[in-house]
C-alpha cells in the first residue's frame, strides 16, 4: 500500500498530478486545495497517499496536507460519498471547516458542498460527529504554515527577480538561491532579504 510519494513533478492538471519516482510515472487524483502549493515541474514534490485497490485498476489520491488525506478516508466512510465527491469537498472546505459544520448540524453549509444532497448531508451529521471531533479541534500544519509559505515564495521571487536585473540567468540564480536556503539552519527564522540576496550573490561569485 502506498502512503506517501516522493519524485519528480512532472505533469500538473486541475485535479491530477503526475510524480516520477525510480523511473515510474505515478498518475495521482490530486486534492485541488494543493494545486498553489505544489512546486514548479521538473522540481521534487512530497505527497501523503491514499491507495484505493479495485479489481481492475489501483488508484492513488494525493493531498499536501496529511489531514486532508485523513479526512477524505473519512467522507468515505459515509455511504453516498465516493472519492471523487471527497475529493471536491476538500477542495472547497479545510477539514476543520467539515468537522465543524457536522458537529453543528449544519446542513445549509453542508448541502452547499459539491455533490452533498440534503440526505447525505444528514447522514455525514448522523454518521461522523463521534469521529471528527479532533479535526474541529486542530488547525492542519499545512493549513498554519502556508502564509508563511506565502512569505517565503515571494522572498524568493524578490531576490530570483534582483539578481536577473543584474544580469544573471534566472536558472542560475534560482539554484544559487536554493544553495543559500538549504544551507539555512532548519528551524531558525529567515534571515531578512538583504541578507539572502547577500549570501546568494556570495555564492555567485
Amino acid at each position: 500500500m502506498i502512503a506517501s510519494l516522493r519524485g519528480t513533478l512532472i505533469y500538473i492538471a486541475t485535479n491530477r498530478v503526475v510524480i516520477e519516482a525510480c523511473g515510474v510515472g505515478y498518475d495521482v487524483a490530486f486534492c485541488a486545495s494543493g494545486l498553489k502549493y505544489l512546486p514548479e515541474l521538473g522540481d521534487e514534490v512530497f505527497l501523503h497517499i491514499y491507495t484505493k485497490v479495485r479489481e481492475d485498476a489501483i488508484e492513488l489520491f494525493g493531498f499536501v496536507d496529511p489531514l486532508e488525506k485523513d479526512m477524505f478516508i473519512v467522507l468515505l466512510g459515509v455511504s453516498g460519498v465516493g472519492p471523487k465527491v471527497a475529493m471536491n469537498i476538500l477542495a472547497v472546505a479545510s477539514p476543520s471547516e467539515i468537522a465543524h459544520a457536522v458537529m453543528a448540524d449544519d446542513l445549509h453549509r453542508l448541502t452547499a458542498l459539491p455533490g452533498i444532497g440534503k440526505k447525505t448531508a444528514e447522514r455525514l451529521c448522523l454518521e461522523l460527529k463521534d469521529k471528527i471531533q479532533a479535526f474541529a479541534n486542530e488547525e492542519t500544519p499545512v493549513h498554519e504554515s502556508r502564509a508563511v509559505i506565502d512569505k517565503v515564495d515571494q522572498v524568493a521571487n524578490d531576490v530570483v527577480s534582483a539578481l536577473t536585473n543584474l544580469g544573471y540567468p534566472p536558472a542560475q540564480a534560482k539554484e544559487a538561491l536554493r544553495r543559500v536556503l538549504q544551507a539555512q539552519a532548519e528551524g531558525q527564522p529567515a534571515p531578512p532579504i538583504e541578507e539572502i540576496l547577500r549570501l546568494t550573490l556570495r555564492s555567485l561569485a
